[in-house]
């Protein structure tokens, strides 16, 4: 039962609530007012194509396909002779200098013809917005171009067309209040408030990607498709083509979004689309790392085998199991398997080979929260089955690793038998700093150069250590590092990536996916590197993209680097719907031309990029 002062409280927050009502309710009084309209409230217009075409659907009693046809469409651009009006005004207001008498009048009365068919233009683009069409006097006074409405034309979010309308209300509000008002401390308060909402309305807009408002209509078709089946897991292609905006709901059938779902890469379960949204699969490590952290596993057998594990049930775990193997390109499905309690089928995403683990839990490992004790005790392990097998230490470890595996994966496991595992929990700390990774980096490295054998003493190859041991570069016989990306081109742009805050170096810049020369199979007989190879390897690895290259565009040769760094690129094409997945390594992507790529800071573009594309 609440208290008396729980009662009191309650009351009071209620009287202000009241108060608040009254105080909206005098103002919207007074802009009506002023505009000798009625103005609907936000909520009333402030929706979705698809709930407004209910809700129209609804009051006028008529199906959907009707209330559509109520919602109008955006006019097409009104331009002459391909030329836009404001441009083509102040072509002929500099005409008009140059002429005198008749000839001048009649030029002045041209420009006004045209001005006078532009606004009525502008007029018909902002009642064709039926969700802005409300403000439209006050919107008038924001200043904007066709271009912006265009813009706000394709705010199709709820919350998009509430910033606009909210910035809007607010420049209108603290105008109104100025009326009549003498200048004084206020005055400059609401001065202030007027400008602080019209550069809030102006950077709404600007914030709206120019390539939003001149996508193909089938680019955008397949915008929607895959933002709603990312927004809505299992929907159906009838339900899409419900949800379409009005200006896209025309042009499509249930049965063309079935064929166009199957160009986009999503999972289909029995007429059920799934996708992984690309915030998440533009890392796509972070999310693998927090699913095993919840419905995964890291673990080892009694032969000392790594394993590691995703688990999911049902057909939506099974829908997001095959985006996940998609996605990180490697490893075992196993779907539709009988769970022991008979319930709905499970489904997993298993890793086997040592190398599948290492370079899964390598690429996660910055991001486990709970179970990073187990990777590291992994990846320690299957380095030491890939090269010291002869140590006397490698069995006695092998052991201490599988009990502190154990240790790790049942700690929490309050009566959990320790000794039957032959644990003894005094010996755990003793386990762990008897750790071999510092002691294998030691081996390896030799006063900064790693000893050359087998391979890569046949290559001339070597390894350089570079700041205390952390960095690590292979050179070829000369001295020479080397790394390879890939410029891929879709049509004149090309794709820049930018540097994720998990890496080490060059964050926030943005460059080719590509990466070192780094092992010595990656390098050929003669000791010249293979470069397409670690080309087609990184843009796999970085951009999900498995493609041959199609020519090499050059090499960036840098002397002034220690070691001297040589940089391969080569070029890829790709389809006009292909769009990359991104792996922890990049946080963004942006598909540009090689002009514009001109025009970027220097200190924003990798210097290797900045070099070549001066030479495409």
């Amino acid at each position: 039962m609440p208290t008396a002062e729980e009662y009191r409280q309650g009351s009071q927050n209620m009287a202000r609530l009241a108060e608040l009502q009254e105080e909206q309710d005098e103002t919207k009084d007074e802009i009506e007012e002023a505009l000798g309209t009625k103005l609907a409230s936000v909520d009333d217009y402030i929706m979705s194509d698809y709930e407004a075409v209910n809700l129209l659907s609804k009051n006028l009693n008529i199906n959907a396909s009707d209330a559509r046809k109520q919602l109008s469409s955006f006019p097409s651009e009104y331009s002459i002779d391909g030329e836009n009006i404001p441009d083509l005004v102040k072509k002929m207001r500099k005409a008009r200098r140059q002429l005198k008498g008749e000839q001048r009048e009649r030029m002045a009365k041209a420009i006004d013809t045209v001005i006078d068919g532009y606004s009525d233009h502008i007029n018909k683009c902002i009642d064709s917005i039926y969700w802005i069409k409300p403000y439209k006097p006050a919107i008038l006074k924001m200043g904007f171009s066709e271009k912006d409405l265009m813009k706000i034309n394709k705010i199709d979010s709820v919350n998009g067309r509430r910033n606009i309308i909210d910035a809007i209300c607010k420049y209108w509000e603290s105008d109104l209040k100025k009326t009549d008002m003498v200048y004084s401390k206020e005055y400059a308060q609401l001065e202030k408030e007027c400008r602080v909402a019209k550069r809030d309305y102006k950077q709404q807009i600007k914030n709206i990607t120019d390539q939003s408002i001149t996508k193909s209509k089938k680019e955008r078709i397949m915008s929607f498709i895959e933002s709603e089946i990312i927004k809505s897991p299992s929907i159906g292609a009838k339900q899409i083509h419900d949800r379409m905006p009005n200006t896209l709901h025309k042009s499509t059938t249930t049965n063309m979004i079935s064929k166009m779902v199957k160009k986009l890469d999503v999972a289909n379960v029995d007429g059920a689309y799934y996708k992984l949204p690309t915030m998440l699969k533009k890392n796509i490590w972070a999310y693998t790392a927090a699913f095993i952290d919840s419905d995964g596993y890291i673990t080892m057998d009694r032969n000392h085998n790594p394993r590691v594990g995703l688990i999911a049930t049902g057909e939506r775990g099974r829908a997001f199991m095959e985006e996940m193997h998609k996605s990180i390109g490697f490893g075992k499905l196993h779907l539709n398997q009988k769970s022991p309690q008979q319930t709905r089928p499970v489904q997993r995403l298993n890793f086997y080979s040592q190398n599948d683990v290492y370079n899964l839990l390598e690429k996660c490992l910055p991001h486990f929260k709970l179970k990073k004790g187990n990777a590291k005790l992994l990846m320690e392990l299957i380095r030491m089955k890939k090269s010291y097998k002869k140590e006397d230490w490698y069995k006695g470890r092998c052991d201490e690793i599988f009990k502190l595996m154990k240790w790790e994966n049942h700690k929490d496991h309050v009566g959990f038998d320790w000794l039957k595992e032959g644990i003894y929990l005094d010996n755990i700390q003793k386990y762990k700093d008897n750790c071999k990774m510092s002691l294998m980096d030691s081996m390896e490295n030799i006063g900064g150069v790693i000893i050359k054998k087998d391979e890569m003493e046949d290559k001339g190859l070597s390894w350089y250590a570079k700041g205390n041991n952390k960095k690590k570069f292979l050179l070829d016989k000369d001295g020479v590092r080397h790394a390879a990306g890939a410029a891929v081109f879709k049509g004149d742009k090309v794709l820049i990536v930018e540097r994720s805050p998990e890496e080490d170096t060059m964050i926030g810049m943005w460059e080719f996916a590509g990466g070192k020369v780094e092992e010595p199979d990656e390098f050929n007989a003669d000791g010249t590197p293979d470069a397409e190879k670690v080309c087609m390897i990184e843009a796999g690895e970085e951009l999900g993209l498995k493609k041959k290259p199609s020519s090499k565009l050059g090499v960036h040769f840098d002397r002034n680097m220690k070691p001297p760094k040589k940089y391969h690129c080569f070029r890829i094409d790709v389809d006009d719907d292909w769009n990359p997945t991104l792996s922890f390594e990049h946080s963004d992507y942006k598909w540009i031309t090689i002009d514009e790529l001109k025009e970027y800071p220097d200190d924003k573009l990798s210097h290797h990029v900045a070099y070549l594309i001066d030479k495409m």
